[in-house]
């Protein structure tokens, strides 16, 4: 298995490509504090699954999961900021907001196994 077998990744996979699709595609790519920030913290998410994954120490796989985790709330919270700022985009903001809850709740089922796994 590889870490591109996991559920969670795959997912935190569509949520990039979804993000780079939202903020490229209005006046949100304008705004590049905020598209930048959106986007660093999605691939975030990615990036830590995989890299936890590919870790060998519980400690250190616990870490990268959790980093992981904290970025999918921070997805969600810039989301309301597209949300309370580009009224036009709520919908999609919403959408996707829904979408990183998932994903959120997938780390936390790898956090869980991982520590299950704990001596």
């Amino acid at each position: 298995m590889t870490f591109e077998d996991l559920e969670s990744w795959q997912k935190a996979r569509q949520i990039v490509r979804k993000i780079y699709e939202l903020t490229r595609a209005n006046e949100l790519c304008r705004d590049f504090g905020i598209c930048g920030q959106l986007q660093r913290a999605s691939v975030s998410i990615m990036s830590n699954i995989a890299e936890g994954f590919e870790r060998r120490h519980l400690q250190e796989k616990l870490q990268f999961y959790n980093v992981a985790r904290g970025s999918t709330a921070e997805v969600r919270s810039l989301s309301y900021v597209i949300e309370d700022n580009f009224p036009q985009l709520a919908s999609a903001s919403a959408a996707m907001r829904q979408e990183i809850v998932v994903v959120g709740k997938l780390v936390s089922g790898l956090l869980r196994s991982t520590e299950g796994r704990k001596p």
